[in-house]
């Protein structure tokens, strides 16, 4: 492998829309609906449009960040180019932790859909491996696995989609109210709403990864823009016509208590048949945020490598593939042992707080970029960098608490690095 070499620009507008897609379309609009409608209730619609006004504030940061900036790493670079690197640091930190933690339940989610209890830990571990190999045989191979899933995802989301019309239409729908939850006296408040943002957010968090293979896109000034803008609409239009399906079916009390929403959805409408479908689709779509995910946390490792942030062994670059393929065996291994040890189900908090203490990092930086850069008004990346902040603020205390202690591990483990490279004459981010 060759150390810091660059990437190769392979990727056009199609295969950077499906990418960002993939991550987007994954297994949050099959398992976030439920959570999000206990918090919000009747109001998840509310919810789900504070989600895509922050979203798409720090989608625009970062496709204004991504075009001046178009390297591997996302937040990570643009925090140490326009903030320092402590900031760049902290954002690369955060996305590291907190994706790694999501590959792992990306993975654990799609056998829980395709196989028995007993063979979920197994099975999920082997799904990463497959997929971490996927990724080191090349980026343009990750695209057209990508439009493969996408392409099966959406048309599941569609048949969900007919289901509700069609129940509406014929009658024979109904709604399923869970007992004790739809009380209207215990209707959500404010909190409940920016709650079920909170947890609705991470479904279009995958825009990210369109700007973290910034060094691989053509033409990145006008492709990333454009790619980000069309992957987040499309999947805006999906997730409100889905959750407005998903209430219409099932009423915000009946979908908070099932463990399959959508699979309830088209029960509810009448289409029994449609179920097993709807759990194939499910575990599709698990399996490309998994791919979307290995690709943009390789190449933040990646970024971090090169600037000593993580070990530089990280920083190689395949001689043929052109991708950091020893930084994704790292993260794959990584991953496989916390799916082989861990249920990470619980941890979906601690991976929030990361992500977004990470867009908090790219709404500042997009916010000091010069007038010849800017595409995007300061006041709609203030809207982000508040937006981020509130979201973290709903978060259940322990995940609060434990996203701040592993933040703060890791500038402490910074710290002493730098300490000792002193010491010890290394060259300033030189890692030992």
């Amino acid at each position: 492998m060759t150390a810091s070499a660059p990437l190769a620009r392979r990727l056009g507008l199609g295969d950077a829309v499906v990418i960002g897609l993939a991550a987007m379309i994954g297994a949050g609009i099959f398992s976030a609906l439920a959570p999000a409608a206990g918090a919000a209730g009747p109001l998840l619609l509310v919810a789900l449009l504070v989600a895509a006004v922050v979203a798409y504030a720090n989608a625009s940061s970062s496709a204004q960040l991504a075009a001046q900036y178009p390297s591997a790493g996302g937040t990570y670079v643009y925090g140490r180019e326009r903030l320092g690197e402590w900031w760049g640091f902290a954002a690369g930190w955060c996305f590291v932790i907190g994706k790694t933690a999501s590959c792992a339940a990306m993975a654990l989610a799609f056998a829980a859909y395709a196989v028995p209890p007993a063979w979920q830990q197994p099975v999920a571990a082997l799904a990463v491996a497959a997929l971490v190999a996927v990724n080191s045989f090349g980026i343009t191979r990750t695209a057209r696995l990508a439009r493969v899933l996408v392409v099966a995802v959406i048309a599941v989301l569609v048949l969900v989609a007919v289901s509700g019309l069609a129940g509406s239409v014929g009658g024979d729908g109904g709604v399923v109210e869970a007992s004790g939850a739809g009380d209207p006296a215990a209707a959500p408040g404010l909190y409940g709403v920016l709650q079920g943002a909170g947890l609705l957010f991470f479904a279009f968090a995958g825009y990210a990864r369109i700007a973290t293979l910034g060094e691989e896109v053509r033409d990145p000034a006008r492709t990333i823009p454009r790619a980000i803008a069309l992957a987040f609409g499309i999947a805006l239009v999906l997730y409100a016509v889905i959750a407005a399906v998903a209430l219409g079916a099932l009423g915000s009390a009946g979908l908070a208590g099932q463990a399959d929403p959508l699979v309830a959805v088209v029960r509810a409408n009448g289409w029994d048949w449609a179920a097993p479908v709807v759990r194939v689709g499910a575990a599709l779509a698990c399996l490309g945020a998994l791919l979307a995910l290995v690709a943009g946390v390789g190449r933040t490792a990646l970024a971090m490598a090169r600037e000593g942030d993580l070990p530089r062994g990280l920083a190689a670059v395949h001689p043929l593939y052109r991708v950091p393929r020893r930084a994704e065996l790292v993260l794959g291994a990584v991953v496989v042992l916390i799916v082989l040890t861990v249920d990470l189900r619980g941890a979906i908090g601690f991976s929030s707080f990361g992500v977004l203490l990470y867009y908090f990092v790219a709404n500042a930086a997009a916010f000091t970029q010069a007038p010849d850069a800017r595409r995007y008004p300061r006041a709609l990346q203030v809207l982000g960098a508040v937006g981020c902040v509130l979201l973290v603020l709903t978060l259940p205390v322990p995940s609060v608490v434990a996203g701040a202690a592993v933040v703060v591990l890791g500038l402490g483990g910074r710290l002493v690095v730098r300490a000792v490279s002193r010491r010890e004459g290394r060259p300033r981010g030189t890692a030992p």
